[in-house]
């Protein structure tokens, strides 16, 4: 089965650096097949036939093992990554308003989240914030689009505090995650 790995806190502000060639490496140490990173946050797509949670907690060890410090990892099988992109909760009228908001940033972003967040988590959280940044929570994630931003945005702020163990990663990473899951399952 083709999986995704995505890590918390990793290569962010010069903090925790990691090499990917390194990650791989230790990836492939663990009995992983086919791995392949994107960018320097930590993302990895490979191929294993072991469950999702055995995977996340041999990697996490793993991790902590190579690198001497903890990061927490989501793991997300390939069909799962791709429920996600087609259950995209915002409709296209609604991303066009924001791009046209502010064109020059990225205004979708996915949280993973280690379980489900509470029913109505998100709508308190968004609650609680000003301006007209959207939160939704879907099964294991949470998906926020922007109208400015991440950086300017109230609600993206309040994030990190009621959810701390979620990585997030910007809408563009996870299409290209999937795609590149996509590829590694090709014959």
């Amino acid at each position: 089965m083709q999986y995704a790995a995505l890590f918390r806190g990793i290569n962010v502000g010069g903090k925790n650096a990691v090499r990917m060639a390194e990650l791989r490496q230790m990836l492939e140490g663990l009995g992983l097949r086919d791995v392949r990173t994107y960018i320097q946050s930590g993302n990895a797509v490979f191929a294993a036939d072991t469950d999702a949670a055995a995977l996340r907690e041999a990697i996490e060890a793993g991790f902590a093992a190579r690198f001497g410090f903890a990061s927490g990892v989501a793991v997300r099988s390939a069909d799962e990554l791709r429920a996600l992109v087609e259950g995209l909760p915002f409709a296209p009228a609604e991303i066009e308003a924001a791009e046209a908001a502010n064109p020059d940033v990225e205004h979708l972003y996915a949280y993973f989240l280690d379980g489900p967040a509470a029913p109505g988590a998100a709508e308190a959280l968004s609650a609680g914030a000003a301006g007209p940044d959207r939160l939704v929570a879907r099964g294991r994630e949470l998906f926020l689009l922007c109208f400015g931003s991440v950086r300017d945005s109230k609600l993206a702020a309040r994030l990190p505090r009621a959810f701390p163990s979620a990585t997030a990663r910007n809408w563009r990473t996870v299409v290209k995650l999937l795609e590149l899951a996509g590829e590694s399952a090709a014959p």
